[in-house]
C-alpha cells in the first residue's frame, strides 16, 4: 500500500474473473500497473473469492472496495477487462461510484478492452475456419507416427 501511496503516476488496473473447476468457486484478481523510477511495475493488489452471482454489480462492489482500501481511486487511469457483458455493466456502475473529476477526461477512457483477449478471439475465429484441415493434418500425423514401421515408410517417402 505504501508503494502505491508514494506513486506519483496514474495507476491502471486489470481484473479478471474465473471459476476454479475443482471447487466451483469464483475468483477475481486485481492487478495494478504503474510507472515509477524503475519504469513499468505490476503488482497484484488483491486475490478475491467472489460469491455468486458474478454480475456486474457484484464485481463492481469488489473492485470499488479494493480501490478504496488501497486508496487509488484518485490515481486511477484505466480499468482493463475482457469483453464479457458483466464487465460492461461493472464499468458503468464504477463510473457512478468514483469521482470522475480526478479521472482522465472525466472517466471517458476508464474502460479499456484487453487486447490479448481480443487477439485470442480473432485467432479462435480464424482457426474455426480451417478446423477441418487442421483435423486432417492431425490425423495424418497420428497415422504416420503410431508405429515404427509407418514412421520408417514416411521417412523413406520423404527422402
Amino acid at each position: 500500500m505504501s508503494v502505491l501511496e508514494a506513486c506519483d503516476s496514474r495507476i491502471a488496473v486489470t481484473t479478471d474473473m474465473w471459476t476454479a473447476s475443482n471447487q466451483k468457486k469464483g475468483y477475481m484478481v486485481v492487478t495494478t500497473h504503474y510507472i515509477d523510477n524503475s519504469w513499468l511495475r505490476s503488482r497484484i493488489m488483491r486475490f478475491i473469492y467472489v460469491l455468486a452471482p458474478h454480475s456486474g454489480e457484484v464485481m463492481c462492489n469488489e473492485l470499488y472496495e479494493c480501490s478504496m482500501e488501497w486508496n487509488i481511486d484518485r490515481k486511477l487511469s484505466t480499468v482493463i477487462v475482457d469483453n464479457c457483458s458483466a464487465n460492461e455493466s461493472m464499468i458503468d456502475l464504477l463510473l457512478g461510484k468514483f469521482s470522475t473529476s480526478s479521472m482522465i477526461m472525466g472517466g471517458k477512457f476508464l474502460h479499456m478492452r484487453c487486447c490479448a483477449h481480443i487477439l485470442n478471439l480473432i485467432v479462435k475465429d480464424g482457426l474455426s475456419v480451417i478446423q477441418k484441415e487442421v483435423e486432417k493434418i492431425r490425423e495424418s500425423v497420428h497415422y504416420w507416427t503410431t508405429t515404427p514401421s509407418k514412421f520408417e515408410k514416411f521417412e523413406a517417402a520423404k527422402k
